[in-house]
């Protein structure tokens, strides 16, 4: 079987039944593959990471050492949702990174999109290159490749960060969901007993919140994107919007306005809300969503998050506009 091509003849993951099969066929041909040996993991908590990190601890327990890097730019909530179920339910041997001062201060005052990206990635590739050299007999370093990474990037999984590693590692690389698109792991990741929350996580950019706190981020303004995004990821929830909107976020920019509290005046910055809907990400349409829930959605966004003064709801398509903002 070629690295790169899907067999044609390759069925599609459409039951649970399949991705029992699936399950079942791949824990077989890991333990073949890894042997006695150990294996490392960059384990973000996305659904590519997060399902091969189950498949291999089904596969090999323990020989699989996973690090989490907390970045600070992850999601309210995610770091501690690795650990609760990988170190805390599945006992995976997990080594959480607090990373967070360390990529911060090497981003403070860059307001370049593409040299935040780069430093970010640069500090992810370094960091896990570090905990890799403090770990003996590695062997194996497992990805979270998709098919669709393979056919876009020819094969490197750009968004975890590790094409870059050291030469001198000389891991040899585990993708056992490499020919699957992404409903097809979500399911696997199903039967893998993984949360929901877990299994069905939108869209996440590599860079995470970096790139939707445009420009020069501060640890203010960083704090007001996670603190309102996690406010719209709740009240999508529990209006029934979740799943059924692709993609939604909030943004907030480098920019501030005047405003009113207390009727004292502001100098405060906008919160952007973004919901659009998606098959594969080269085009875009925006959600309607009830007027009802953007007020409610506003009003705990002025209630609960420092430093916010407007809330805005983007009406951009893609094209002209992209998805994300940076």
């Amino acid at each position: 079987m070629s690295n790169n091509i899907r067999p044609e003849n390759m069925a599609r993951i459409t039951t649970p039944a399949l991705a029992d099969q699936f399950i079942s066929e791949q824990i077989d041909a890991l333990r073949a593959q890894i042997g006695d040996s150990k294996v490392l993991l960059a384990l973000s908590g996305g659904v590519d990471s997060s399902v091969v990190a189950a498949l291999l601890i089904r596969a090999v327990g323990r020989q699989l050492t996973c690090v989490h890097v907390n970045h600070g730019l992850l999601r309210k909530g995610e770091p501690e949702q690795v650990i609760e179920v990988f170190r805390n339910q599945l006992n995976a041997n997990l080594i959480y990174v607090d990373a967070v001062d360390r990529f911060l201060d090497k981003l403070a005052g860059v307001s370049d999109p593409e040299q935040k990206r780069k430093i970010i990635g640069k500090e992810f590739i370094d960091v896990f290159a570090e905990e890799a050299k403090k770990l003996d007999g590695i062997r194996f370093l497992a990805q979270g490749t998709i098919y669709p990474d393979i056919v876009e990037s020819k094969g490197v999984k750009a968004h975890h960060n590790v094409g870059g590693l050291p030469e001198e590692l000389n891991f040899e690389l585990v993708e056992p969901v490499k020919l699957l698109y992404k409903d097809e792991v979500r399911m696997v990741g199903k039967q893998l007993g993984l949360p929901d929350g877990m299994v069905y996580r939108q869209p996440f950019p590599g860079p995470g919140l970096g790139v939707r706190c445009t420009g020069a981020i501060t640890r203010d303004r960083l704090e007001a994107v996670r603190e309102s995004d996690a406010i719209l990821r709740e009240e999508f929830a529990k209006a029934g919007l979740e799943g059924r909107v692709w993609q939604y976020f909030t943004v907030v920019p480098d920019m501030r306005s005047t405003g009113i509290t207390d009727g004292k005046r502001t100098w405060n910055w906008p919160v952007i809300i973004r919901a659009v809907n998606s098959v594969d990400a080269t085009s875009a349409t925006v959600e309607e969503i009830p007027y009802s829930l953007l007020l409610k959605i506003r009003d705990r966004i002025f209630r609960e998050v420092k430093g916010v003064n407007r809330v805005l709801y983007d009406l951009s398509c893609k094209e002209p506009a992209t998805i994300e903002y940076e």
